[in-house]
C-alpha cells in the first residue's frame, strides 16, 4: 500500500485532448497498424472454407464497418457499453477454426447463427462479472495475455520469410531489421514527439527498402475498384438450425469465453497504461470492454463476418506513444468506417510487405509479454498463483507446438479446441483457478445493514473468526478494529447517516494460514478505497477526519483491495495475526 509511482510515459490521459494533428497522427498511425489484420483473417477464413469472391467482398466490408463502430463505442462508452479508453476492435484470430468449420460444414448463415447465440453469452460474463472475480483474477488475465503473445509469435516468425517465389535471398532480412532496428532505436532513445510517429516512419522505411527487392506488390493495389459496397452479397441468417449448429455450438461458446478473457485483460491492461498515476482496476470498464465487444460479435453474426474482439496491440501502442486519449479511438473508427468504402486504399496498407509489419508487430507483441508479466507479478506471486502461471502457459505452448498428445486429439472438436494455445492454456489457467477456490477453507458469511448499528455485528462476527484460528488477544484486536475502519469509510463513501438511506451490507471471512481475508461486498459512489490508500503518503502529515479511517485501515491491514463493479463493490482486506 505505499505510493504509487507516475508513469511520465503517458503524455494523454483518456480525458484530456491533444492537440489536433496528434489525435490525428496517433489514430492514422494505429488504424494503419491493425488495418491488414482485420482484413486479412476474413480472407484466411473465406478462402480456406471454399467461400466465392462476392463473400469475401461483403465480409471483408462488414468487418471494417463493424471494427470502426465498435471502436468508437469502446472510446465514448454509452451508458454500460465501452471501456472508455482506446481499445482498438477488429476480427479475432481465435475464431479462425471453428468459422472454417462452420463454413464448411453448414455455410455462412450457419456461422451467422453460431456467432449471434455466441455472443449472447459474452453479454452474461459482462453483467455477472462479479461472480467469476476469484476465477478471472489478475493472474488468470495477465497469463492469458503472456499465451496470446506466445501464440502469436510463431506466426509473426514464419511471416518474415513471407516473400514472392524467386525475390532475393536480402529481401526479407534487409527489410525485417530496417523496421526492427528504427522503431525500437526511436521507442528507446526518441523524444516524446519523435517516438510519437515511430510506428509509421519504421513501416515506412522498411516499405522503401522492400521496392528495390521487388517485394512491394503493387498490382492488388492497381486492381482495386476506388469505391465499392457489395451489397447483394449478404449471406442472410439462419433461423432454423441444423445439426451443424448444434454440433459447433459448445465450440463457439468455448472460444467466445476465451475471447472474453483476453477482452478481460485487455480491459485490466489498458487501465494500468493509460494514467499518470495508476490507479486499481475499475471492473466497471473490464465490463464495458465486454459489453461492447459482445455489441461486436452480435453485429458480425447478423452481418455474417468473422467475430471481432479488442486488439492487444492497443496496450503496447499506448505505451510506445504515450496517447492514451479516447478521442484517439474516435478517429481509429472513423478511419475503419471511410475505409470501408474505399477497397482501394485499404489494399494499399494491406501490400506493406509481411516482413515489414512482422518487424514492427514483433516490437508491439514483445512489450504486451511484458505487460502481462506485470499484471501477474502486481498482483503478489505465492506457490498458488506460480502453479497457475507454469502450468497454463507451458501447457499452453505445448498445445500451440502440438507437442502434447497431437495423435489423440484426432480431426473434431478437440483439435479445434485445443491446438490454439491461449485456448487450451486459458482452460488450464481456469480449472486450476476453480480447483483451488473449491478446495481453500469455507467462508463464513454475515449479512447486516450499512449503518452504524451493525458494527457490534461486525466485530462479534470477526472475534469468532479469530477465535477459530486459535489468535491471540492483540490479533483478534487488530482484525475487529480492520473491520471498524472499513465499515467507517463505507459509511463515508456511501452517505448512509439513516435508514432512509441504509443498504445492505454483506461480510465473508476466511482464514488462509495465518491471514484473515475479510470481504465486504456493497454498493458504493465514492472514490476506489485501494486508490485512496495508496495515495496517503501524498497528503499532509495532518490529515482531516475524513483520512481518520483510511490511515488506521493502512495501519491494521497488510493487504487491502477495491474491486468495483456495475451494481456491486467488493472491499477485501487482508490482516496478519498470530496464534
Amino acid at each position: 500500500m505505499a505510493a504509487t509511482s507516475v508513469n511520465e510515459n503517458v503524455r494523454y490521459e483518456p480525458d484530456e485532448n491533444p492537440p489536433r494533428l496528434v489525435t490525428i497522427g496517433s489514430g492514422i498511425q494505429a488504424a494503419i497498424l491493425i488495418l491488414a489484420p482485420i482484413v486479412l483473417t476474413v480472407v484466411i477464413v473465406s478462402r480456406i472454407a471454399g467461400q466465392s469472391e462476392g463473400f469475401i467482398a461483403w465480409a471483408v466490408f462488414a468487418a471494417l464497418l463493424i471494427s470502426g463502430a465498435t471502436t468508437i463505442l469502446q472510446a465514448v462508452r454509452v451508458g454500460r457499453f465501452g471501456s472508455g479508453h482506446v481499445l482498438m476492435m477488429g476480427t479475432s484470430g481465435a475464431f479462425i477454426a471453428v468459422c472454417v468449420a462452420a463454413l464448411q460444414l453448414g455455410g455462412p448463415a450457419t456461422m451467422a447463427s453460431l456467432i449471434v447465440i455466441s455472443a449472447l453469452v459474452q453479454f452474461l460474463l459482462a453483467a455477472r462479472l462479479s461472480w467469476l472475480r476469484r476465477i478471472f483474477t489478475p493472474v488468470v488475465t495477465g497469463t492469458v495475455i503472456m499465451l496470446i503473445a506466445a501464440t502469436v509469435m510463431p506466426i509473426v516468425f514464419a511471416t518474415f520469410e513471407d516473400v514472392p517465389v524467386g525475390s532475393p535471398q536480402a529481401a526479407a532480412p534487409v527489410a525485417a531489421v530496417v523496421t526492427m532496428v528504427i522503431v525500437s532505436a526511436m521507442v528507446v532513445r526518441a523524444s516524446p514527439t519523435w517516438r510519437l510517429w515511430s510506428p509509421i516512419i519504421a513501416i515506412a522505411a522498411g516499405s522503401l527498402v522492400s521496392i528495390p527487392y521487388g517485394i512491394y506488390d503493387f498490382q492488388p493495389v492497381l486492381d482495386a475498384p476506388w469505391i465499392g459496397v457489395p451489397f447483394d452479397a449478404w449471406p442472410g441468417f439462419d433461423l432454423s438450425p441444423g445439426v451443424e449448429f448444434w454440433g459447433l455450438l459448445p465450440a463457439f461458446v468455448v472460444v467466445t469465453l476465451v475471447g472474453a478473457i483476453e477482452t478481460i485483460g485487455d480491459g485490466v491492461a489498458i487501465q494500468r497504461v493509460s494514467r499518470r498515476n495508476p490507479r486499481a482496476t475499475d471492473f466497471r470498464v473490464v465490463q464495458g470492454a465486454l459489453n461492447a465487444d459482445g455489441v461486436g460479435n452480435l453485429l458480425s453474426g447478423l452481418l455474417g463476418t468473422v467475430p471481432n474482439t479488442t486488439y492487444s496491440s492497443s496496450i503496447s501502442l499506448a505505451e510506445v506513444t504515450g496517447v492514451a486519449a479516447r478521442r484517439v479511438g474516435v478517429v481509429i473508427g472513423v478511419i475503419f468506417l471511410v475505409l470501408a468504402f474505399f477497397p482501394k486504399v485499404a489494399a494499399l496498407l494491406i501490400a506493406i510487405p509481411p516482413p515489414v509489419a512482422a518487424a514492427y508487430i514483433t516490437v508491439l507483441v514483445v512489450l504486451l509479454f511484458v505487460q502481462g508479466m506485470r499484471i501477474v507479478i502486481n498482483d503478489g506471486m505465492d506457490h498458488r498463483k506460480a502453479i497457475v502461471v507454469g502450468l497454463s502457459f507451458w501447457i499452453g505452448a505445448g498445445f500451440q507446438s502440438g507437442w502434447i498428445f497431437p495423435e489423440l486429439l484426432g480431426e473434431g472438436f478437440l483439435k479445434v479446441l485445443l491446438s490454439n494455445g491461449m485456448t487450451a492454456g486459458a482452460i488450464v489457467a481456469i480449472i486450476v483457478m476453480v480447483f483451488i477456490e473449491l478446495t481453500r477453507s469455507r467462508r463464513r458469511r454475515l449479512h447486516v445493514a450499512l449503518e452504524n448499528d451493525a458494527l457490534p455485528n461486525i466485530e462479534q462476527f470477526l472475534l469468532a473468526v479469530a477465535a477459530k484460528g486459535g489468535w491471540n488477544d492483540a490479533s483478534a484486536e487488530r482484525l475487529t478494529s480492520a473491520g471498524e475502519e472499513t465499515l467507517a469509510i463505507l459509511l463515508q463513501e456511501s452517505g448512509a447517516e439513516g435508514p432512509d438511506h441504509a443498504r445492505r451490507l454483506t461480510v465473508n471471512a476466511r482464514l488462509e494460514g495465518s491471514t484473515a481475508e475479510v470481504e465486504f461486498v456493497t454498493f458504493l459512489e465514492g472514490e476506489n478505497v485501494e486508490d485512496s490508500l495508496a495515495h496517503l503518503n501524498e497528503l499532509p502529515p495532518m490529515p482531516d477526519e475524513r483520512e481518520v479511517s483510511f490511515r488506521l485501515l493502512w495501519h491494521y491491514a497488510s493487504a487491502v483491495h477495491h474491486q468495483k463493479y456495475h451494481g456491486m463493490d467488493i472491499i477485501t482486506v487482508h490482516v496478519a495475526g498470530s496464534r
